[in-house]
């Protein structure tokens, strides 16, 4: 979700048949016997690597707390004529009843089909891969972030089972933790979408709930069976801005040790994700490292759970009271998004790897979203008066004609104009510090190790809800790189907050005051389909015309490249 401040800021400013036809089955054939146990919520697969994948469902009799044991099998056809791998595993009620299985002994860079048996009871059937050899000259992952239930139809993953994508790669916000009627719920009960439980997550039970509803969709379903997924969470996996002491979605006074609700949700996510852990005996530890065949390091990070002190609130730095100590927090050299320990493991990824292309998947815009501060002092959430709007609008305009005559014919530029552009007396600031922008210090360290190490750095990121294309920048103003952030599977991006706004001007204000953007999307949901070659790495944006309706269209137009 965005974030409060953040918002203020705004404010002012295929179908089942689909894969029926592709010959995966959805439907689990019955044994005879006793009651069998049901595959409610289909299969998936994540992690892969080059010789193994794991493999995921659940598995529960009716009205039974008691396990289930389970065989898996996966094959190189869908008759599963020819088996290469196979073992047992358990849909325990320890589990919520989820099972998981590592299945190894795969060949690399091929395509699998898997399954679940229990006695004569056979789960529907998915499709995975497995990372290619060394030598890769192509690889391609849809990317994703903020699927919101409540909010749309998951048209998005529909969409995506189709695009041709090898891998998966979802950068958070997989379920959202808010209570009936909370976050984006305006047409929920109209689509048949109102979320379970009502109350908002707290516990084990609620967690497992939500993941279990998000799961039952027909669209999550089919998108899960149908490519592997590599995965990190984001806040709303646990409350909405998380950080390692809290959240801002937590009260201690009414919901408990926040210690507690993280340790729940953290336990329901290894639970219903195709996960492998890196430490089974710290499950706050999730990140990782992929190498797709020498073309691309992709290293999933965590900027959010296991190590990010508390945001910086954006009224801090606009305060004259609070200002001097917000500006302190944001420069101190100790302040963290990811954890010291974190942080020397990427060093060390980094200048390990040899792949032509270094891919950070994590959650947060890393690219300067700096606005100046002429135009934010006039961003007041509190005066929505149409002379403080006449006023936000002037500054805009004060600053896009300033920037555009020095641009054109410098010679012209007026003192007032020329005051604005000097960033010693109108200093920028980063509009969202839920984002790197409110942790400078340690983005700046990111960034130098891999211009140092002569890395070609891509960044993916989610989080807004809007889809982006920026140049990664050193302080001094050195490209090290290019983020490419995702929109949203459903949440509600700008379009939402500035409705009285034409998404064109919205698009203007960003792409013209922001130095290092080169693309935005401000009212569109969608994915993000990253094709990575020897010779450079090119982000399609793929957006749905609506996910209030199962009847949509798509368009896949806009490609931005980025050369090796």
């Amino acid at each position: 979700m965005i974030p409060s401040s953040r918002r203020q800021f705004v404010i002012r400013l295929a179908s089942l048949a689909t894969v029926a036809s592709s010959g995966m089955a959805l439907s689990a054939c019955m044994g005879d016997g006793g009651e069998p146990p049901v595959f409610s919520y289909g299969v998936c697969s994540g992690d892969p690597l080059a010789d193994r994948v794991m493999l995921w469902t659940h598995a529960q009799v009716p009205n039974s707390s008691e396990d289930v044991p389970l065989t898996y099998e996966v094959a190189t056809d869908a008759s599963f004529a020819t088996l290469v791998s196979s073992g047992s595993t358990l849909a325990s009620a320890a589990s919520g009843h989820t099972a998981k299985a590592d299945a190894t002994g795969l060949a690399a860079g091929k395509d699998y089909f898997f399954r679940f048996r229990s006695g004569d009871t056979v789960s529907p059937v998915g499709r995975t891969r497995t990372l290619p050899a060394a030598g890769a000259t192509s690889v391609s992952l849809a990317v994703f972030s903020c699927s919101n239930y409540p909010a749309g139809y998951f048209n998005v993953y529909a969409e995506a089972a189709k695009s041709g994508a090898q891998f998966a790669v979802h950068l958070g916000d997989f379920i959202y933790e808010y209570g009936a009627g909370g976050y984006a719920s305006t047409d929920a009960k109209a689509l048949g979408r109102v979320v379970e439980p009502a109350n908002e997550c707290l516990s084990l039970a609620d967690y497992r709930k939500r993941y279990a509803q998000y799961r039952s969709d027909p669209d999550s379903k089919v998108f899960s069976a149908s490519l592997p997924l590599i995965a990190v969470w984001d806040d709303h996996e646990v409350a909405n801005d998380t950080h390692k002491d809290g959240a801002e979605n937590h009260t201690t006074a009414t919901e408990g040790s926040f210690a507690a609700r993280r340790a729940a949700a953290i336990q329901a996510w290894h639970e219903w994700m195709p996960v492998r852990a890196p430490d089974a005996s710290n499950l706050m530890k999730i990140y990782r490292s992929f190498d797709f065949g020498g073309l691309a390091a992709l290293h999933m990070l965590d900027t959010r759970v296991i190590g990010r002190d508390k945001q910086v609130e954006f009224a801090e730095l606009l305060n004259p009271a609070t200002a001097a100590t917000a500006q302190a927090t944001l420069a101190s050299t100790s302040r963290t998004i990811m954890g010291s320990t974190q942080l020397q493991w990427l060093q060390g990824q980094l200048a390990a790897s040899k792949a032509t292309w270094q891919v950070l998947g994590q959650q947060v815009l890393m690219a300067r979203m700096e606005f100046p501060v002429s135009i934010l002092t006039h961003l007041n959430p509190d005066n929505t008066s149409p002379e403080a709007l006449a006023a936000g609008q002037k500054a805009i305009t004060d600053y896009l004609t300033a920037k555009g005559t020095a641009a054109q014919a410098p010679a012209l530029l007026t003192d007032a104009q020329k005051a604005l552009l000097d960033t010693k007396l109108n200093p920028k600031l980063g509009y969202n510090l839920d984002a790197w922008d409110g942790y400078p210090v340690e983005r700046e360290i990111v960034l130098s190790t891999a211009a140092k190490l002569g890395k070609k750095l891509v960044v993916l990121a989610g989080d807004t809800h809007n889809a982006w294309c920026s140049r990664l920048t050193l302080v001094n103003g050195t490209v090290v790189g290019q983020e490419f952030g995702t929109s949203s599977v459903s949440s509600p991006g700008f379009e939402e907050y500035l409705s009285a706004l034409p998404p064109a001007q919205t698009k203007q204000i960003f792409e013209g005051v922001v130095n290092d953007l080169r693309y935005a999307d401000t009212s569109r949901r969608g994915f993000l389909l990253m094709t990575f070659t020897p010779a450079e790495a090119k982000g399609t944006f793929c957006f749905v015309s609506t996910v209030k309706s199962r009847t949509y269209t798509v368009d896949a137009t806009t490609t931005l490249n980025f050369s090796a």
